[in-house]
């Protein structure tokens, strides 16, 4: 085996763990909520923002990925993301009134600089091979998202106050995902366009293309879909009398639904001169699921194996959108930090949202009512964003 081919596997192995840590530390929360509410006397409001601010902090940082990436290089940026992510992890798992807050901003802010940077080394290092990669890290990642799940509350019940190992073991994945990721940091290329590069007319602003736009909305429309189910499907289903346990074991086939829709799904971009297909199939997928919760409760096991799969091609099509609609690395993370910004700024109102319609009908058939409009806008959105034209 040659050094290169050893440093290009050494090199798709960290973009994997890197992929890894994009959700672990986030889905992680959801199942010990109640024991961080109990230990740390808040209701259920204020726990609510622990879901929430990751994604708000994904929308306000976005935007500074490139600059930082460009004052620092790809690869240094990415690195002292994982280092911040890992001491945010920490942070919010220590003891303290306000550590877990501090704690939980951190580390939304080193995932939004990742979310933004990893689209666009995949752009540079393999732009061929866009859409697989995008699929194979995505897939790391919804299969760590799961992991982290189903472990929380086995982990949180082996000590006192376990809800806080529950969550900081996660450091060490962060801390993993940067040893092996470590010889990358010694280059430090800045996302610009090199001279003498055939494609090196001044780049347009994503924020004035349509283009931009169209794929921008697809990304915060389906993690809308995404986030708003993570957080209140149980809820959903519980209300149609079936159990908590069973309710939970169904947010599990939920991910793992997830993880087949995003292999499903890299497996098939780049053999067709478009997306439009995918951006199709994964949005029927996801509305049929939100339609029979609605009218047939009883298959709720069907249902949100349909969700989880439309899902999980959902998230594959646009991060790979970021890449296939750029014809440059510095181009994809310009759009990657626009549609990661506006996107989960728009996918943090789905979960507020759906709770205030449900608050004021007292029921979720107007909440599940809208969010088949927000998947009825989505797959426009998807169709037009999934054409063979580039920003």
């Amino acid at each position: 085996m040659s050094d290169r081919t050893a440093r290009g596997g050494l090199l798709l192995i960290g973009l994997l763990l890197v992929g890894a840590n994009l959700r672990a530390g986030i889905t992680s929360v959801g199942p010990v909520l109640g024991d961080i509410r109990a230990d740390l006397h808040i209701n259920a409001a204020t726990a609510s923002v622990l879901i929430v601010i990751p994604l708000i902090a994904f929308a306000a940082f976005s935007p500074i990925a490139p600059a930082i990436a460009r004052l620092l290089g790809l690869e240094r940026s990415l690195g002292a993301s994982l280092l911040v992510l890992a001491g945010g992890i920490v942070i919010r798992s220590v003891p303290g009134q306000f550590t877990i807050w501090i704690g939980t901003v951190l580390l939304g802010f080193a995932i939004a600089l990742l979310n933004v940077l990893l689209p666009a080394i995949v752009k540079r290092d393999y732009p061929e091979r866009v859409g697989s990669i995008t699929g194979t890290y995505s897939a790391v990642q919804s299969g760590f998202a799961a992991v982290a799940a189903g472990l929380a509350v086995p982990i949180a019940g082996a000590v006192d106050h376990g809800w806080r190992l529950s969550l900081g073991i996660w450091a060490g994945l962060a801390i993993i995902a940067l040893a092996v990721f470590l010889p990358q940091l010694r280059a430090r290329t800045r996302p610009d366009i090199p001279v003498g590069d055939g494609n090196a007319a001044p780049l347009r602003s994503p924020w004035r293309a349509a283009l931009a736009w169209q794929v921008t909305l697809f990304m915060g429309l389906q993690s809308t879909i995404y986030y708003t189910v993570v957080t209140w499907w149980p809820s959903i289903e519980q209300s149609s009398g079936m159990s908590a346990a069973t309710a939970g074991w169904h947010q599990s086939a939920y991910q793992v639904l997830g993880l087949v829709g995003t292999i499903a799904c890299a497996g098939t971009i780049h053999r067709l001169r478009d997306q439009r297909a995918i951006a199709i199939a994964v949005s029927v997928l996801m509305f049929a699921g939100i339609l029979g919760q609605l009218f047939t409760p009883a298959l709720g096991l069907l249902w949100v194996v349909l969700i989880g799969a439309g899902s999980g091609g959902s998230i594959v099509l646009a991060l790979a959108l970021l890449g296939l609609r750029t014809r440059h690395h510095a181009q994809s993370a310009a759009l990657s930090g626009m549609a990661q910004s506006v996107g989960y700024l728009l996918a943090a109102t789905g979960p507020i949202g759906i709770s205030v319609l449900h608050d004021a009908t007292g029921a979720w058939t107007v909440p599940l009512l809208a969010l088949l409009a927000v998947v009825a806008v989505q797959v426009v959105f998807g169709i037009l964003a999934s054409r063979n034209r580039y920003v």
